[in-house]
């Protein structure tokens, strides 16, 4: 939250800076080449960019990180709390003042959409001259950061850092830790949950049916069929790779020229396939609102559903975590949660896809306004480019792809699968230890017993029918 703080006051000082000195549409040069380098332009322009999404990345992960925490404890204190991991921006508490209520949610996520937005269009191409027949650039002087798209930037951060602050302020926080763990445990200390008897062998899907003992099972349910929210967002995948198919297949409709291989290429090529609109200009600020508007339009969709894609990958991780109580190591309740992003391949992959997406979406277009003696002209022009729309398509196939493989993959052994289910969580887990184990706890006639442990246990047996003793003990963790 700090560093995200800084960075945004950075942003804002630097932007301010800039339109003091060179006007709405003035820019800061970030160096000067002669004739010879300026080839190398384009391509270091879109590294600078790629770098900047990734620091955005990195800000909103860090903010999301105490919003989460913050709406957890909200939703715990609204008795309507059921899952670890909850979609941040689009769960909220009840009342429109809550920091984590269903307004200042919609507020972050425009906020949200406007940082990668800005990021897409802050760093230029400082252009000496343009070709009049095609109307594209044919010489670049340096590249350039605009004032207007660092200093929105700096504002939606800021914003941002802002509303989680109050969040945490507004709610008694349970427990800082990301482990589902923790926050059975805190609630359970609390009196806000309560373990059930009788269900040490149920999984989250056996909920809404019979409460009674119950034998083993070989296999576990999916996410897909044990977190509900799983299906709208794999579904909502699946909407935007179509919606950007829709949008690749009218860019290369409209367009005269012949998209081959030869002409296919990651970065922008103009020999391709590519549309041009221009925007209706006025004034410099109306501008900036109409360029603004068409490219939040486009990349809102992108932003959302990757923001979406958290809950797999953070209920698949909370639930992989809940299986280490079977192995030789262990359970171990506290965790880091940089360690888990850097440690666990899907939070990894996740966190990699945010900027790399957001990168290639900037790569289908480009904006054309020519930024001469350190301004831009107050009229834009957006090239789309149908390879590059393509590529973006691809690479959004692939991940829902992915992702919807790891959604109906199914668990395999009898340890019930929980997927970050509170409820659940406290029904299996009877006794508390910094590092426990689950397994076989006692043979009983009619019924064995199941739980865990602060040592290593047996296998359940798969023959036996298993019931709990109850609520068990829980000690404070260290």
């Amino acid at each position: 939250m700090a560093c995200s703080s800084i960075f945004s006051c950075l942003c804002i000082i630097t932007g301010i800076v800039t339109l003091a000195n060179h006007g709405s549409m003035g820019v800061t040069p970030l160096n000067m080449v002669n004739d010879a380098d300026s080839s190398q332009l384009p391509l270091q322009t879109e590294i600078l960019t790629l770098m900047l999404d990734l620091i955005v990345t990195l800000c909103t992960e860090s903010i999301g990180f105490v919003h989460g925490i913050s709406l957890r404890s909200a939703l715990a204190s609204e008795s309507r709390l059921r899952f670890n991991t909850n979609l941040r921006l689009l769960t909220a508490a009840r009342g429109w003042h809550n920091p984590n209520g269903a307004l200042l949610n919609g507020i972050s996520t425009v906020l949200l959409i406007i940082s990668y937005s800005s990021a897409s269009v802050a760093i230029c191409l400082d252009q000496n001259a343009n070709n009049l027949e095609t109307s594209f650039p044919t010489f670049y002087e340096g590249i350039a950061i605009a004032g207007i798209p660092l200093l929105i930037l700096g504002i939606a951060l800021l914003l941002q850092v802002m509303i989680a602050l109050s969040a945490m302020q507004a709610v008694k926080i349970l427990t800082w830790s990301s482990s589902p763990f923790d926050l059975t445990a805190a609630l359970v200390h609390h009196t806000q949950l309560t373990p059930a008897t009788l269900r040490c062998m149920h999984c989250v899907s056996d909920l809404d049916t019979y409460e009674g003992p119950a034998k083993p099972s070989e296999t576990q349910p999916s996410t897909w069929h044990a977190h509900p929210s799983i299906r709208k967002v794999v579904i909502f995948l699946w909407v935007t790779v179509a919606a950007c198919a829709a949008w690749a297949a009218l860019v290369t409709g409209i367009s005269d020229r012949s998209l081959t291989l030869q002409t296919w290429s990651f970065f922008q090529n103009y020999d391709g396939y590519w549309m041009i609109y221009g925007l209706p200009t006025g004034s410099p600020e109306a501008a900036w609102i109409l360029l603004f508007v068409n490219i939040a339009t486009f990349q809102g969709l992108l932003t959302l559903v990757l923001h979406c894609s958290e809950l797999i990958v953070n209920v698949i991780r909370d639930e992989r975590q809940w299986r280490c109580a079977t192995r030789r190591q262990g359970l171990r309740v506290a965790t880091n949660p940089l360690q888990q992003i850097f440690t666990h391949p899907l939070c990894l992959i996740l966190f990699i896809a945010k900027p790399v997406l957001h990168w290639m979406f900037g790569l289908s277009f480009n904006i054309i306004t020519g930024a001469f003696e350190e301004s831009l002209s107050d009229r834009f022009s957006i090239y789309m480019f149908a390879a590059q729309i393509w590529n973006l398509c691809i690479a959004l196939f692939i991940l829902a792809s992915f992702f919807t493989f790891v959604a109906l993959r199914r668990l395999s052994g009898p340890q019930p699968a929980a997927y970050g289910h509170l409820q659940t969580l406290a029904n299996l887990m009877d006794e508390w230890s910094p590092v426990m184990w689950w397994g076989h706890k006692e043979d009983g006639i009619p019924y064995c017993r199941a739980g865990t442990s602060d040592h290593p246990l047996p296998d359940v047996k798969m023959d036996c029918v298993y019931a709990g003793s109850g609520a068990g003990s829980l000690v404070p963790l260290s």
